[in-house]
Formats: structure tokens, sequence, C-alpha cells
């Protein structure tokens, strides 16, 4: 008689006294095991287990499979190698029975991979741990904090534009002489067509200086069209 069973993720097909390598299982040299993935014994085909069937097998040895190189390398700019080797570990058993019935009854130890094991060990040793209890504290809710008026913000007044001295002409009647120049010339104390028409070469001079107009009240006229302006006046 064959069955067919499952263990590691793998299915065996298997017969009275075969030996097998299967994937850790969690038991020492010498013990009786079962294996209670069965999914097919004879003609039997389980949906997907075989209702009660098992396969007991006797641990030969833990042992490791061969070794497997694995071996990596890029071909690039910033080329790279790596070399691994692994050996898989391994259980040696020997099928002695084949049960189509009664094998959850047989009080034969269950085979368990090793990895299973490991994690219910660490899921019990959870488990054991005391549980602490928190603490519930009832927080009082917090008081939002009063917000802060904003300051008013300081209204930028544009300032107002200076407006002529009294009795001030309007110098802008000269020749190339705009909005800009005429402030200029009423920071230096000029405002009327009267001053401007009695300047001598040495105030030509010293207003060339400080206004930087190398020559211009000379070119333009300017005294000229003050005398002229300051005659329409009267």
């Amino acid at each position: 008689m064959f069955a067919v069973m499952k263990t590691g993720g793998k299915q065996y097909r298997v017969q009275a006294g075969d030996m097998l390598r299967v994937e850790k299982l969690a038991a020492d040299a010498g013990e009786t095991i079962q294996f209670n993935e069965v999914l097919m014994v004879g003609a039997t085909v389980g949906t997907p287990l075989v209702d009660g069937a098992g396969v007991q097998a006797e641990v030969v040895d833990q042992i490791k499979g061969e070794k497997v190189i694995h071996f990596v390398k890029r071909r690039r700019k910033h080329s790279s190698k790596r070399t691994k080797g692994h050996r898989q570990q391994l259980t040696l058993v020997k099928v002695t029975e084949i049960l189509e019935k009664g094998a959850e009854k047989s009080g034969v130890k269950a085979a368990i991979g090793a990895g299973s094991v490991a994690g219910v060990a660490v899921a019990a040793a959870a488990a054991k741990k005391p549980a602490k209890k928190a603490e519930a504290k009832k927080e009082e809710p917090k008081k939002a904090a009063p917000k802060k008026e904003a300051a008013p913000k300081a209204e930028t007044k544009k300032a107002a534009p200076k407006k002529a001295a009294a009795g001030a002409d309007d110098l802008k009647k000269l020749s190339g002489v705009g909005p800009a120049l005429e402030k200029k010339l009423h920071e230096n104390g000029v405002t009327s067509f009267a001053q401007i028409a009695a300047w001598n070469a040495d105030d030509i001079a010293d207003m060339d200086d400080k206004l930087s107009f190398k020559g211009r009240i000379e070119r333009d006229g300017w005294v000229e069209q003050a005398k002229a302006l300051e005659a329409e006046k009267e």
C-alpha cells in the first residue's frame, strides 16, 4: 500500500520501508513520529486530506543537504560580485507504517517542522508574560489657550507729495525741467524764475556741480528763459 503525504510544503509518495529526506522536523533520532497530512491512501483520495489516515516513520538522523553555491555578478560601471553558500537542514526518516484509519488515536507524536515549533514557543512565552494593565487616566480636556489678538497693522501711509513753497514759480516751464528736476531745484533753494534770471557765471557753475548738469543750464538757456518768464509775470 502507498500513500501521498505532505510535509514542509512538499508532497511525497511513500510506502513502508522507504527512506525520506524531509524538511527539518522537531524530533530526535530514534523517535517515532506521525505525518497526519495525508492526501491519498491507495485508491482513496482526500478532500483535500483523508480523514483518519496517517503515515508513521522513525527519525533516523538530523542531516544537512548538499551545499548550494549562489553566485551573483553585476556587470556595470560599479561592478559587484557576491558568493553565498547554503546547506539546507533536513531530517532523515524511515517510513514504518501507513494507517488508513484511526491515526488520531494512535498516540504517536505528530511530525512538526522545526520552524513551527520555534514559532509556537515564542507565542507561548509571550502568552505567559503578565499583561500590564494600562491605568486609564482621565485626562482633563486641555483648555485652548486664548488667542492673542493680532496687533493692528500699521497702515502704511503714502508720503504726501510736498507742496511747492508759497509763491514758488512753475519751474517746469523751463526747457528740460520735469517734476523730478524741479524737486531737485527746490531742494537746492531755487523756487522762482527771478532767482535763475539773476544767476551769474559762478552761480551757474555752482548749480551745474550740485546737480551734475555739465553745462546744461547754459545750453538750454535757462537764464534767458527765466528772464522772459519773469517779465511775463509783470
